[in-house]
């Protein structure tokens, strides 16, 4: 998975800010990108928690973008646009991702919750698209977990065997959690278990996972983008992650080609 070189100067380091909606998330994200980070060229940190946002669908709030030419609402720009901006401001090698939890119920409008993301960011950030990115956990983060049950059973001493499906299928694994462990909180125990989660282990099917995988893929497709990737075998996480074979989420996967332009 190459990226073309590019006339401006390289990344030797990269910087990933998440916009985040899940108060969870907030905590303790950026140990899920554990696996990439051992690379030792990039790091991951909340820069804010952000409200969840569904399509936009009363009239009277259309009119009004309208009547102001305005193509986003003044407070989608105040809480994600004006965080992303100020975060990256003129630096190439930042990147922020937004990133919400998909839920059973709000999956039929997934592209159009994407579309309303996608464009506060690119409203925004017209000239550094490529250094943004939404994506979806699905259902929620938590689904992650049942993937890889050795990491539940070390911190809540259950005996769980890893989940025969597709996780993302999970309509709500907190409460599932909640029902095999009554004292489950999700940020105290939460956090300890994405310590001992493997997203190797969790992505090493390519049949399941897609909305995962895609996000794992546009990080890795930017840290290939370092001078002496080759020298990192950065590829070996690559197939680790199931890149080129496993299944990736159409709605979020068109982001990937934005990196070839």
């Amino acid at each position: 998975m190459s990226v073309p070189s590019s006339s401006r100067s390289p990344c030797y380091y990269f910087k990933f800010g998440l916009l985040v909606t899940g108060r969870g998330e907030e905590q303790y994200l950026p140990q899920l990108f554990r696996s990439l980070m051992e690379t030792g060229i990039c790091s991951f940190e909340v820069i804010g928690k952000v409200e969840q946002l569904n399509p936009i669908t009363s009239k009277i709030k259309k009119l009004k973008m309208v009547g102001s030419r305005k193509t986003i609402l003044s407070k989608d720009e105040k809480r994600i646009g004006i965080p992303a901006r100020e975060y990256i401001k003129s630096d190439p090698c930042k990147y922020v991702i937004l990133i919400d939890d998909l839920e059973a119920d709000r999956q039929e409008i997934a592209k159009e919750v994407f579309d309303r993301y996608r464009t506060i960011l690119d409203t925004m950030l017209p000239k550094q698209k490529n250094q943004t990115s939404v994506h979806f956990l699905v259902n929620m983060l938590e689904a992650y977990y049942f993937a890889n049950a050795q990491s539940i059973n070390k911190v809540l001493g259950t005996s769980l065997r890893d989940f025969a499906g597709d996780v993302e299928t999970i309509r709500h694994p907190k409460g599932e959690l909640k029902q095999i462990y009554s004292g489950f909180q999700e940020v105290r125990d939460g956090g300890k278990i994405l310590q001992e989660l493997d997203v190797t282990h969790i992505l090493a099917n390519p049949e399941t996972c897609a909305a995962l995988r895609t996000l794992f893929a546009w990080c890795l497709k930017i840290i290939q983008q370092y001078p002496y990737a080759d020298d990192l075998d950065l590829n070996s996480l690559e197939e680790l992650y199931q890149i080129k074979t496993g299944k990736l989420y159409e709605v979020t996967a068109s982001q990937l080609d934005l990196l070839l332009s």
